[in-house]
């Protein structure tokens, strides 16, 4: 089942659950993957796509969460927080940071990876190769880790 008919499907159950919450998080992954389908590029969206996309609308999320948390306004951060969490429910499992960190040593014993000016080699493979499956964020803490050391 594609994406878009996975958030439609979810989109009737929200509606006769009268969840708004999920509603309008449903409607933002639509509103998103329908834009981008018809950017002009004239092709299909590959899962991979789809997984880049719902990882943006969950960074935005959380990022203007963190912003009304630290204005002191926890009335805003908290919606921000409930929406990010149904995207991210689309998403594939997420890696724990022990997993991750399993795979940055991996890529780094690899390459021959010896210190902080071969990280954006390491990134770069780690990225590609648990997309989806970790934030950025959480990859580039762990390879700053690992190199510094």
């Amino acid at each position: 089942m594609s994406l878009q008919a996975k958030v439609m499907e979810q989109m009737k159950v929200a509606m006769k659950a009268k969840d708004t919450v999920a509603l309008e998080s449903l409607r933002a992954i639509k509103s998103a993957l329908l834009l981008e389908s018809t950017s002009g590029s004239g092709k299909e969206l590959s899962e991979e796509d789809e997984i880049k996309l719902l990882q943006k609308l969950v960074k935005q999320r959380k990022d203007s969460a963190a912003i009304f948390v630290e204005q002191g306004r926890q009335d805003l951060a908290e919606p921000e927080l409930a929406q990010a969490a149904v995207i991210v429910q689309f998403l594939p499992e997420q890696l724990t940071e022990e997993e991750i960190e399993k795979v940055v040593v991996q890529t780094i014993d690899a390459t021959g990876a010896s210190g902080m000016k071969d990280m954006g080699k390491v990134m770069g493979i780690v990225s590609k190769e648990l997309a989806g499956q970790a934030d950025g964020k959480t990859i580039s803490a762990i390879v700053k880790q690992i190199l510094s050391s």
